[in-house]
């Protein structure tokens, strides 16, 4: 057993986790547990999404400057 906890101790720890937050919000805790370890999993494993390199702009000011200058334009 994972950390060298029994049956027993794991249901202990059940049967307090459905008494603290309730039979009802049980799934929604699993599902938002899930994603998290998924998304964080995610981030560890890709690569850089911002280009820190010196001259370099990222995709959200380039879109920031496209729309600035639309928004210029129209008026």
């Amino acid at each position: 057993m994972p950390f060298g906890m029994g049956f027993g101790e794991l249901v202990l720890i059940l049967v307090i986790v459905v008494v603290v937050f309730g039979a009802t919000k049980l799934p929604q805790l699993g599902d938002g547990l899930g994603k998290a370890i998924k998304n964080f999993k995610r981030a560890v494993n890709s690569q850089n999404e911002i280009d820190v390199s010196p001259g370099s702009k990222d995709k959200k000011s380039e879109l920031g400057d496209e729309a600035e200058a639309s928004s210029k334009s129209s008026k």
